[in-house]
């Protein structure tokens, strides 16, 4: 019995932590540019090399946008999309 319940907050907690995109140069990612990325606090982080950014561009593909944030309107933040906020 023991067992099963440390399996089942085992796996709750995995899929907690599954469900938020969090970088180790910031907090959550909210939106990801070739050039860097806005954690949920609208606070911008630049990729540490070519191979962290294609990392979460391959693993996270919706919130990654293949052009750099700057070539956006408000640099890339939007809004509009708090995603995050309706899960």
């Amino acid at each position: 019995m023991r067992n099963r319940i440390k399996m089942a907050v085992l796996s709750t907690a995995g899929l907690l932590l599954a469900s938020c995109v969090v970088h180790p140069g910031g907090g959550e990612i909210a939106f990801a540019y070739s050039d860097g990325y806005w954690d949920r606090d609208h606070h911008w982080h630049e990729w540490r090399g070519d191979r962290e950014a294609a990392d979460f561009r391959n693993a996270h593909h919706e919130h990654y946008y293949d052009r750099r944030h700057d070539a956006e309107p408000n640099g890339g933040w939007h809004d509009n999309d708090r995603y995050w906020e309706h899960r």
